[in-house]
């Protein structure tokens, strides 16, 4: 396959994004904690020939415990056990800027490129919510613009360390007793706002350079940092029409950065209900709605919206006096993309409820195979998307479907590849790895 290739990413979530899906017979209550699980959904979409796979987290209990499972394994440390049993699918894992270090974690993706022969990606999230913020010592959440701000410095800092070493700093000569060449060792020196960090790596630069940068924020400032670093941006919109604007958008924007658009993919999520037939599909999302238990959905919907519960009545719709976007101090561009859903078509409490149990505002589209696979080329011909964040409603079942009956024709009509033709996640992404930045100031000062 030449030119222009669609790109498919796994969102692998315990039993599926359906919030009920741990409610139905076919489904193990216990599988987010158990790597069989896990080894099997990857087995799946490295089958399917997807260019990745990807873990959510959050440093917190997420939730009430009552209403779906919330233990998850550090993906990281998944992350790894899976590189063990796949060859070719990269590994996405989510981790925050707000709190983690930048040599350790820079030293942990390393470690897992290396593990995987090239195939780690990172997930960068600033993580918006007052609970986590409570977990490392903090009493408030910090604003929006200072948490982007030390995301921005926290990958720049990174990034010196993963260039800390050049690639050909291993000289490994037995001969001479030298095993490694000391002047090609260049330690960051950072100072900065939020971050001081003296030494190199101790670990030598991985096989990808870098780990593939993704991001997945859609406010004014995730869109502006997106810009300047990500090279992956998951989001999520409801229509095509709002799909084909944050498209435009956010590639001019990464022009003004001074980047080129085309090394930066954009994969708005999609949950694909998925039937032998319309009916068989319509059937299999009332079996999944009838199955939310509406006091908890109820009550996350409340907290989504920073409002009292009792605002909420079920059977009408959102109250007028919604905070404005501006004042959202966490997760700006979702409740955002919940309150324009609930106003533009009109949703009650409970109907919000419902459509939002499948993906938590990332679009749900029930249909045959043929038109899930319809919907992606409508919207990778359209200029809405380089390709989509697969985030079935049911797992092993719903990944399972996807990859035995939409990706063949995704194949067919030649928009997805047939076999793997890169070793790494770089290059499934079609992406350069970097040079290393002391090698470029090197050349710049000749």
């Amino acid at each position: 396959m030449s030119g222009r290739q669609l790109h498919l990413n796994a969102f692998l979530m315990s039993t599926g994004h359906h919030e009920a899906s741990w409610r139905l017979p076919e489904s193990d209550p216990f599988a987010a904690t158990t790597v069989s699980h896990y080894v099997k959904l990857a087995t799946i979409a490295e089958r399917g020939t997807f260019d990745s796979l990807f873990l959510a987290d959050s440093p917190q209990l997420n939730g009430d415990v009552g209403r779906r499972p919330l233990g998850v394994l550090e993906p990281l440390t998944l992350l790894t056990a899976l590189a063990g049993v796949t060859e070719r699918i990269g590994l996405i894992a989510t981790a925050s800027t707000s709190y983690n270090s930048p040599y350790n974690l820079a030293r942990r993706l390393a470690s897992l490129d290396h593990v995987s022969n090239g195939r780690a990606g990172w997930n960068i999230v600033t993580t918006a919510t007052v609970e986590a913020a409570r977990n490392f010592g903090l009493s408030e959440l910090p604003d929006h613009a200072s948490r982007y701000a030390r995301a921005d410095e926290f990958v720049r800092v990174t990034q010196k360390l993963w260039d800390s070493w050049e690639d050909d700093a291993i000289l490994a000569d037995k001969s001479t007793g030298r095993w490694g060449d000391q002047s090609k060792i260049h330690p960051p020196a950072h100072r900065g706002e939020y971050f001081s960090v003296e030494g190199p790596l101790n670990i030598p630069r991985s096989p990808q350079g870098y780990p593939l940068l993704v991001q997945a924020g859609s406010s004014e400032d995730g869109k502006g940092f997106a810009a300047r670093y990500a090279e992956a941006v998951f989001t999520a919109q409801q229509t095509i029409e709002e799909g084909r604007a944050f498209y435009a958008d956010l590639k001019s924007r990464t022009v003004a950065a001074g980047r080129d658009p085309d090394t930066v993919k954009i994969l708005p999520g999609i949950v694909p209900v998925i039937g032998s037939t319309e009916g068989e599909a319509a059937a299999k999302d009332r079996e999944l709605e009838e199955a939310i238990v509406p006091e908890y959905a109820h009550r996350q919907l409340a907290n989504t919206l920073r409002i009292p519960l009792d605002d909420l009545e079920l059977d009408k719709q959102l109250p007028d006096r919604l905070l404005p976007e501006d004042a959202i101090e966490g997760a700006k561009s979702r409740y955002t993309l919940v309150v324009e859903l609930a106003r533009r078509e009109h949703l009650t409490v409970r109907q919000l409820i419902g459509r939002l149990g499948g993906g938590r505002g990332h679009r749900t589209f029930v249909g045959t195979p043929e038109q899930v696979a319809d919907t992606i080329e409508e919207w990778y011909q359209g200029g809405a998307a380089d390709g989509f964040n697969i985030m079935p409603p049911t797992l092993p079942s719903g990944l399972e479907l996807f990859v035995d009956h939409v990706v063949p024709i995704l194949r067919a009509r030649g928009l997805f590849r047939t076999e793997y033709s890169a070793s790494t996640l770089r290059g499934h992404y079609g992406l350069a790895r970097p040079s290393n930045s002391h090698l470029l100031a090197e050349a710049v000062s000749r």
